[in-house]
């Protein structure tokens, strides 16, 4: 793999608290995310990789530059879309870019300017000021300005949060049309099933700590059989069905893990019954993202039952 980025034992630590734990990944052409709840350590990691912070220990280098001993290189080679707007609403689209493009030295600001804007699909509006512009397209021309230098590795994140379906699905093309022109890009997020859809390949990051590192496909692998998903009304309480495991319940829905979805839920809808629960659905899925990050964490700090409650409350969507 011709590695873009490569952090060797990274660390970081504010005062006591250990925001990054001897993090050690590669990262080659490719889409790459950097999944796991808000605080997890994920913008720490992009602020390191992005010569804003300096690490506390361990090595990280940017297309083979070290980023503590040549930053300045290193901000050669890279744009920083950060999670906040970073965005002048008093200038228009064409002059908030333009601005970028003198910043960077670009030689030819105008035609760069207005090559980027066409890429982004913003040519219509862009001596619009920006104060005009919807959530999605003021993300769009912030990927815009990152884009004017033509860097090797652009790091975004959570380039979507806050956004409708639609703006998400429309920043997600553009990143996979930079990925296919040999871009690196490197995203956090914590939307799983954007990142399932969309990154080559995805470490999962929890407390500082990387817990796992693959493609999508090989990640789902890891939870080996069936979810199974039941609505209910009232509190169930499990009893030991053989070959099934029970995660939880949240409110009145309450989830499993099997080896045969089918037979399993056959079994589950018998002992709800038994119990004189009402049982609104019922139905088998395959394991998500979601699942598997869950599974990640509780087998890392210790062996109890997935806890779906502590699971959403972390995953909590802005």
């Amino acid at each position: 793999m011709n590695s873009k980025l490569v952090a060797e034992d990274l660390t970081c630590y504010y005062g006591n608290l250990c925001a990054v734990d001897s993090m050690n990944i590669d990262v080659g052409n490719e889409i790459f995310g950097l999944l796991g709840p808000n605080g997890s350590g994920k913008t720490t990691t992009v602020l390191m990789f992005t010569t804003l912070l300096e690490p506390t220990k361990g090595t990280a280098s940017v297309c083979g530059i070290d980023v503590v001993k040549y930053p300045k290189k290193v901000r050669e080679q890279i744009s920083y879309v950060p999670q906040d707007m970073a965005l002048d609403v008093r200038l228009t689209g064409r002059e908030n870019v333009r601005f970028f493009a003198e910043l960077y030295g670009v030689s030819r600001p105008k035609e760069m300017t207005d090559e980027v804007i066409g890429v982004l699909d913003l040519a219509e509006r862009a001596d619009d000021y920006v104060k005009t512009y919807s959530g999605g397209m003021r993300r769009r021309l912030e990927l815009a300005q990152a884009l004017v230098h033509d860097p090797e590795v652009l790091f975004l994140d959570e380039p979507t949060v806050g956004l409708d379906v639609a703006a998400r699905r429309k920043i997600w093309d553009h990143i996979r049309s930079l990925r296919k022109k040999g871009m690196t890009v490197f995203v956090t997020t914590h939307y799983m099933d954007e990142a399932d859809r969309n990154c080559d390949r995805i470490a999962f990051i929890d407390k500082g700590r990387v817990r796992k590192c693959d493609t999508p496909a090989s990640l789902k692998t890891i939870i080996n059989g069936d979810i199974i998903v039941a609505t209910i009304n009232g509190n169930f309480s499990f009893s030991n069905i053989p070959d099934i495991r029970f995660i939880g319940q949240q409110e009145d829905e309450i989830t499993f893990l099997a080896h045969d979805g089918q037979m399993a839920s056959e079994l589950i809808r018998r002992e709800v019954l038994s119990q004189g629960l009402t049982l609104h659905s019922l139905y088998a899925r395959k394991p998500t993202l979601d699942d598997v990050f869950l599974h990640l964490v509780d087998d890392y700090e210790d062996t109890r039952p997935i806890n779906m409650s502590r699971f959403r409350n972390m995953m909590g969507k802005r």
